[in-house]
């Protein structure tokens, strides 16, 4: 048996896979059972840093990628290469290097959206799913545009759509600056008055994160200087393409079992009719085999209340235990 402390380093390394080359954090044993963590925008394998502690010292092998385009994996140029078909691609092309037939997958954020994506499109790839902050909807009768539309030019989605539009806006401020507006987010909906672009609408906390040093701020911003902005934000400017290439999946529903972890001032979980979604039953019906923890917190949870979602998650796996 491995000792705790063998697999306590966090051990980094790089793979070509599905055309791009990723790199992923590694900590805990390699013979462990495997956790795939996908984290979300503007984020790298590091919001997941508590977390990778916690599950290494259950025995479980944590493994955190930087998605494509983000931190030392590769950021194809073509916005063409982020949709959603390719961000799953990734996560199993990953597992086919690693031989992992059968994976627990963790996703927050973006990072979610691939986990329960994974979760629909390669149900035999994963034993369970873990989400955070945004529940699985099923696909909607019209593309994202058209459904944001009503919000206005100074929603967040929106204004992400035309390219190089926010990478200019964002030029305006240091790197820390733009990540520590959207880290400090706590609006009912991410929009700006008329005529505003969001980034100059969104308040950076003049005090160091409560739940971020300035160290670490650092640490995301250093990469995001490297790596830039416009593969993150290619993300959104699929949602349209995704919309088409989903359509063989219209209706289908997550039958692997799931849990769903939100912050109770989540601004999404407040928005968008997502508590109704979940109160409803409407998120159950899809996802049959599926338990919801609300907690306190925000959206950037895994990192906020690292305690809280690292015994939410263990738990869940817990059910799983092959002991």
């Amino acid at each position: 048996m491995e000792s705790v402390d063998a697999g306590s380093e966090v051990r980094h390394w790089s793979a070509e896979v599905n055309g791009v080359t990723l790199h992923v954090a590694e900590q805990g044993p390699a013979a462990g059972p495997a956790v795939l963590l996908l984290h979300g925008f503007p984020e790298l394998w590091l919001s997941w840093r508590h977390q990778m502690a916690a599950l290494a010292a259950r025995g479980f092998r944590a493994l955190a990628p930087d998605l494509r385009g983000y931190g030392d994996s590769s950021a194809p140029a073509d916005p063409a290469a982020y949709t959603i078909l390719h961000l799953v691609g990734d996560a199993v092309a990953l597992l086919d290097h690693l031989s992992l037939p059968k994976v627990f997958v963790v996703g927050h954020d973006w990072g979610a959206q691939v986990a329960w994506h994974l979760s629909l499109l390669r149900p035999d790839r994963v034993r369970a799913v873990v989400a955070l902050g945004v529940p699985y909807f099923p696909r909607a009768p019209s593309p994202a545009t058209e459904l944001f539309a009503p919000y206005g030019d100074g929603f967040y989605i929106t204004q992400f759509q035309e390219p190089g539009r926010a990478e200019k806006a964002f030029a305006r401020y240091d790197v820390a600056t733009v990540l520590k507006k959207f880290y400090s987010l706590e609006l009912d909906l991410l929009a700006a008055p008329p005529g505003i672009e969001v980034i100059d609408f969104f308040e950076a906390s003049s005090s160091p994160l409560p739940w971020m040093t300035d160290e670490e701020l650092g640490q995301y911003a250093e990469k995001f200087q490297k790596s830039g902005f416009t593969g993150p934000l290619n993300y959104y400017r699929m949602l349209d393409t995704n919309w088409q290439l989903t359509a063989p999946w219209h209706g289908a529903r997550i039958t692997v079992p799931a849990k769903f972890i939100a912050g109770e001032k989540d601004v999404g979980v407040e928005s968008f009719g997502t508590k109704r979604y979940i109160e409803s039953g409407g998120f159950k019906a899809n996802v049959p085999d599926l338990e919801v923890a609300i907690i306190e917190g925000h959206h950037f949870l895994q990192q906020e209340q690292a305690e809280k979602v690292n015994a939410e998650i263990l738990s869940f796996l817990d059910r799983f235990s092959e002991n």
